[in-house]
């Protein structure tokens, strides 16, 4: 029986926006947590965060790494990961 070797590539991240109401995020990994005003994931580049009021998640997949939001979206920001340093000992023993 032959082995196959799958060549993923790595998942992209893209964002297509219809005027403030319809939004597709493609490269989404994991949705932290959401409800009507706040939408939290975790994307290939970092944590994204959705802004708004009633907003819906109308299709997530994350086999394929797409999430749909319908709603009125207000903004789209992007977090940055800290690295959790430690203390000194465990920085040196670590």
């Amino acid at each position: 029986m032959p082995y196959e070797v799958s060549n993923l590539s790595p998942m992209l991240h893209r964002l297509e926006m219809e005027g403030r109401e319809r939004l597709t995020v493609s490269g989404v990994e994991d949705v932290a947590r959401f409800d009507e005003n706040c939408i939290v994931m975790t994307t290939c580049v970092g944590s994204m965060i959705v802004m708004g009021t009633d907003l819906h998640i109308g299709k997530l997949s994350l086999d394929g790494g797409e999430l749909h939001v319908d709603g009125h979206i207000e903004s789209i920001t992007y977090e940055e990961t800290r690295s959790e340093r430690g203390s000194l000992l465990s920085r040196l023993f670590g």
